[in-house]
């Protein structure tokens, strides 16, 4: 019975928890950052896009949260990167209706973490 037991909790386990062994984390650079409306207030759902600075193909694209903020993992190592948010098809409760800022260059070196804001403007 013990045996069964044994075998059973063996096919349960994970490989990797089995060995003792776990893959280390891969290291990678932040680009964090909030998207505002002109008047200064958090905006969520709000389409963020990200290239290379040396590419004109959008690599990453992701939303703003509840609080306005976002978040993407980049490779490690030196880059320019390129941030902007994409209103289009973007509609406010108000009826008011937003215009893209300025896109927003970001210079990563490392490991390191990269806090930006993108500020919207009105049409």
């Amino acid at each position: 019975m013990a045996a069964l037991v044994l075998f059973l909790a063996f096919l349960i386990v994970p490989a990797s928890a089995q060995s003792g062994d776990r893959e280390k984390p891969q290291p990678y650079a932040l680009i964090f950052g909030t998207v505002w409306d002109p008047d200064g207030r958090p905006l969520y759902a709000i389409k963020v896009k990200i290239r290379r600075a040396d590419e004109k193909k959008v690599r990453w694209e992701l939303y703003s949260d509840h609080t306005g903020e976002f978040a993407q993992r980049v490779p490690v190592g030196k880059a320019d990167y390129v941030v902007w948010a994409d209103v289009k098809g973007y509609k406010l409760p108000s009826g008011k209706k937003l215009r893209p800022g300025s896109e927003v260059t970001v210079h990563i070196d490392d490991d390191e973490r990269s806090d930006i804001g993108l500020h919207l403007d009105w049409e």
